[in-house]
Order: C-alpha cells, then structure tokens, then sequence
C-alpha cells in the first residue's frame, strides 16, 4: 500500500500476469533497431529455426500473433465453406474464430469437468462426414489429450491441430508441445510465456503446410523482399490470397532473447503454482483444477474453482472482493458458444456444454506470472483467505 497526493490509501495492484523483460532482451532490441532488417530480416529466420529446434520439429512460421498462428493453420489444411472444425467450448473466442475466418463451422465440444480441456469422448460423438479438422486447446498451459485426439484423428481421417497459445514449454512424456499434432500455434502475447509484444508461430513437421502458411503470411506473395534482394531480383507473383501477417525483426528478436528463459520462466510459474497448491489446495470451498499425470504445465493460468452450493462462494462477490485489495484475478472464460455473435451467426445458445458453462460460473484466475516473489503469491494467499473467510460468515 502507499499514500497518495490527497492522502488517501492506495492499494497497489498485483496484475494476474505481466511480462518479464531483461536487460539481454533490450540490448536484442536494439541491437535489430541498429541494423539493416527491422522486417523480413534474419532475426525472423533465426527466431523461428530456435523455436522448431526447442519444441522438436523440421519446421516453425512466425506470424504477427497466436490469432494470424491459428488463422495461418486453417488456411493451411484448405478448411473452407461447408467443412465443420470440432473445437472445445472453453477457450478465447480466437480459437473458433480462425475457423469463421476461413468461411467454416466451428463444432463446439464440452470439456473434461476436472481438468477443463476437451473432452475426446465428446469430440467423437461430434464428429461428421463434413469435419474435417479438431482443435485441441491447452487451457492454462496443461497439454490435451493428445494420445487420444491422435487416435480420433487417424481413425476418421482429420487433420489434429494445437492451439497451444498457453503451452509453449510444457511437455507430455518428456515430449514437448509443439510436436504433438499436425500443427501447433503458439501465442507471443505480453502474458504469454514468452513474448514477443505481440506475436505467434506454428510449428509442424510437414514441410508443404510450413510452405503455404509463409506465402499466407505475405499477401499470398511467392517471395517476400528480403528474398528478393538476395536473388536481386524485383520479380514476384500473388498465387494465392493471404494477409500481411509478418513478425517484424524487432519482435523476432525479443521473441529469441525471450526464449534462452523459457524453461527458467516456466520454473518459476510452476513454483508459484505449487505456493498456491499447499496453502490453496485444501481451503474448504476453493478448488483447483487437477492436473493430468506425466505432464509438464506451462502455468499460464492458475485457476480455481469456488463451491457457492456448499460455502456460499459466489464468484462475482469473490472477485470484486479481490480486485478492491489489489489482486488482479480474471475470468477465463466465457464459452465462446455463449458470446453474442456466436448466438446470432450459428444458432448456439445455453446448454449446448453444460460441464464448461458451470465450470464459467465459478472459475477465477489468481495472478502468476514468472516475475512473482513469493511475498506477491503469499499476499494473494491471504487475501483469498481473508475473502473465503467472509463469505462463509
């Protein structure tokens, strides 16, 4: 707390995530503002050879955020009008947008109640001659079920694809997101865990699909300018429609300084994590989601669940009750199938996913991000303490 110029008392706010910028990511910078390339230079190229080597695969495109990432997927795997994509009910509203994007349907899929991510039994029963591709979200940083939507996916012939927007560093068997679907689209957001400002990249195996989401990203161009001044040629056609999606050098140099601490940062979430789960786990009424064995959790959210049945948690109150102390907690988030233009476009309405809409009526995100101290996860400790405790009286 401080005092301010009329004496007042000021809670000071502790967002729910912030970036982590070092002093090695501004020499970066600046080092790119000095050179010949702030766009379509070998920053991008060396960014995106460092992403494919970390997550383990031939291929990575850099695009200029998780939502062009997502985008560039589909476009990729030619979903058009008259396809169906399957994708979970809770996640951010750009998951299933990519597919609109594209003249398609998003299919929405209930989640799994203990975990939140989607449900495959729910995929299958979903799943129609006009599908043509599912969508695996990995809400919090915690990886899908890839095991089984791999299963689904060959067996029907679909292409299986990762919004992994909340999970680049997390793993499954020791093998990392990334590499565990056709394409994988990760999110640079300044709260993601790595940032690029803004940002996103696809990561994929399959040369030819790595292929069309460059020229996409570039107008459709065969040829963006830094290989034109190499071939020192003025010449390149349009040979199919695409965006101006490009990450700038700038970004990209960020994005590479941000990632040689990716595995530091993504400890550092995981042990603010683990703070909240011994003094979280057993409060009566405040229940964290669980958390899949043989997992390596990104821990891009924390989110809890409160029991208003039993404890009298109502969420709203819960949060207003935070916020006034200064603990910037969240909601993450609304079903997409409940925002209006999905009402209106598609028909869809309450009771479509029953287990993520009441999952939506009591779920809070509490802060973490990698730059917490332990004084800042001791302080939300108590203040959701304190809260709990004066709702239940």
């Amino acid at each position: 707390m401080s005092e301010s110029l009329s004496g007042k008392v000021v809670v000071e706010s502790l967002p729910y995530s912030r970036q982590w910028v070092s002093r090695a990511d501004i020499r970066a910078v600046v080092e790119v503002l000095r050179s010949d390339w702030l766009t379509t230079g070998p920053a991008v190229e060396r960014f995106e050879r460092a992403v494919a080597e970390y997550v383990g695969v031939g291929q990575a495109v850099s695009l200029s955020s998780g939502t062009a990432a997502l985008h560039g997927a589909m476009h990729a795997l030619g979903i058009g009008p008259g396809d169906e994509v399957i994708v979970p009910a809770m996640t951010f509203a750009a998951t299933a947008n990519c597919v609109v994007f594209q003249g398609a349907r998003p299919v929405f899929a209930d989640v799994d109640p203990a975990t939140l991510l989607v449900d495959p039994g729910v995929v299958e029963a979903l799943i129609t001659p006009r599908t043509r591709a599912i969508i695996a979200v990995d809400y919090a940083g915690q990886p899908s079920s890839y095991g089984a939507l791999r299963r689904l996916a060959d067996r029907y012939g679909l292409w299986l694809v990762a919004d992994a927007s909340h999970a680049l560093g997390a793993a499954v068997g020791g093998q990392r997101v990334g590499s565990l679907a056709d394409l994988s689209a990760f999110s640079l957001h300044a709260v993601k865990p790595i940032t690029a400002g803004e940002g996103g990249v696809v990561t994929t195996d399959r040369p030819e699909l790595a292929e069309r989401i460059r020229r996409f990203r570039n107008h459709g161009f065969d040829k963006d300018h830094r290989q034109r001044a190499e071939a020192g040629s003025w010449q390149y056609q349009m040979v199919e429609l695409g965006y101006n999606y490009r990450l700038t050098d700038i970004q990209a140099a960020l994005g590479l300084s941000q990632l040689a601490r990716l595995d530091r940062m993504v400890q550092r979430r995981q042990w603010i994590a683990s703070l909240y789960d011994r003094h979280l786990g057993g409060m009566p009424g405040v229940r964290p989601l669980d958390v899949r064995p043989g997992i390596r959790h990104a821990r891009h959210l924390y989110v809890v669940r409160l029991d208003r049945e039993r404890f009298g948690l109502d969420r709203g109150k819960v949060y207003a009750a935070l916020r006034r102390r200064g603990i910037g907690v969240g909601v993450h988030y609304l079903p997409v199938h409940l925002h209006p233009f999905y009402r209106r476009r598609f028909g869809t309405g309450a009771g479509m996913c029953p287990v993520a809409e009441a999952a939506y009526g009591a779920i809070l995100s509490l802060p973490v991000f990698a730059a917490m101290t332990r004084a800042d996860a001791t302080r939300v400790i108590q203040a959701v303490a304190e809260v709990v405790a004066e709702a239940k009286r």
